[in-house]
């Protein structure tokens, strides 16, 4: 009898070791982040609690297993399907991929996939970077441009929800380590914002990484800024900054309040570059993405305003 009571205590005491710890309030940094630091706590706990009235430790193992990176191939590629296509302007849309179980998509920041896509017969590829955080899990997240000629735009306009695309990847990338530098000054037009979002949402995720950011984001009218509540929300934190550039608008009186100071009429000229290039808070490094033309007219201006060649990333 005193054995099994000495059983039963010992096993008490091996669930109440795997329990979770709950954060400390101060662990929170208030900055509304989805999922919130509390929530994952809350999730591992009733995952805990069905384990413990199961008695299936491996329920435990189970979840961490399913949460593994997937298995990406550059030559193979892989079916992932449609579950949300949401468009945020008239020609760009932000489409949701389902992956399987709880599993993450397993990319370095900056990485890119290969969409592949039929369109009268024809077999077309185009790159697009992920925006979802890296470690997102049950799923992936892409922001696509779409042209009124373009062939892949026709395939992708078709998509409804349960639909499959085909993927390869990954590929390129930008190796960052927290405080490698001392600010990141990221430029981008268009859906060139793709490659950054992760980026930030990594520096903002670390309480560690007091790495200074300023994202420029240029576009041509006020309706045309992608992702506005994401952009606002990482402007809150301590150490982000946003500005906006907009070519085809003629007056900030009918931005918000909120936009004018820190949005230029215009374009990103040699004289704004050097402008940034001075207002950033400590030794800047410069990541660019955005047409061709854009990234070649920026790199210029970034080394007119002093910048080494040493503190310039191309995506």
């Amino acid at each position: 009898m005193m054995e099994e009571e000495e059983e039963e205590e010992e096993e008490e005491e091996a669930w109440l070791q795997l329990r979770p710890t709950e954060p400390l309030p101060t662990q929170c940094c208030g900055g509304a982040c989805k999922p919130c630091i509390f929530d994952i706590y809350h999730q591992q706990l009733s995952r805990w609690k069905e384990a413990r009235v199961k008695k299936d430790k491996s329920l435990l193992w189970r979840k961490k297993e399913e949460s593994r990176p997937l298995e990406l191939s550059p030559e193979t590629f892989l079916a992932f399907g449609v579950s949300a296509v949401e468009w945020l302007t008239e020609d760009t849309c932000q489409v949701r991929f389902a992956l399987p179980g709880n599993r993450q998509l397993g990319l370095s920041l900056g990485q890119h996939l290969i969409l592949r896509g039929t369109v009268d017969g024809l077999d077309i590829q185009r790159a697009y970077t992920p925006i979802s955080h890296r470690k997102a899990e049950g799923y992936f997240e892409v922001l696509i441009k779409c042209y009124e000629t373009g062939l892949m735009s026709q395939y992708v306009k078709s998509w409804k929800v349960g639909d499959t695309a085909f993927w390869r990847g990954p590929f390129g990338g930008f190796p960052y380590r927290p405080n490698q530098y001392g600010e990141l000054l990221m430029l981008a037009a268009g859906t060139g914002l793709a490659p950054m979002l992760p980026i930030l949402k990594d520096i903002t995720d670390d309480e560690k990484d007091e790495t200074f950011v300023t994202l420029v984001g240029c576009f041509k009218t006020f309706e045309g800024i992608y992702l506005k509540p994401l952009l606002q929300d990482l402007a809150r934190y301590w150490n982000v900054r946003t500005f906006f550039v907009l070519s085809q608008e003629d007056s900030l009186d009918r931005l918000p309040t909120s936009y004018r100071e820190k949005t230029h009429l215009g374009r990103l000229g040699p004289a704004r570059i050097r402008e940034l290039v001075g207002s950033c808070r400590k030794k800047p490094f410069a990541l660019v993405c955005g047409p061709a033309r854009f990234n070649q007219d920026v790199a210029l201006g970034l080394r007119g305003a002093g910048l080494p060649q040493d503190a310039l990333f191309l995506f």
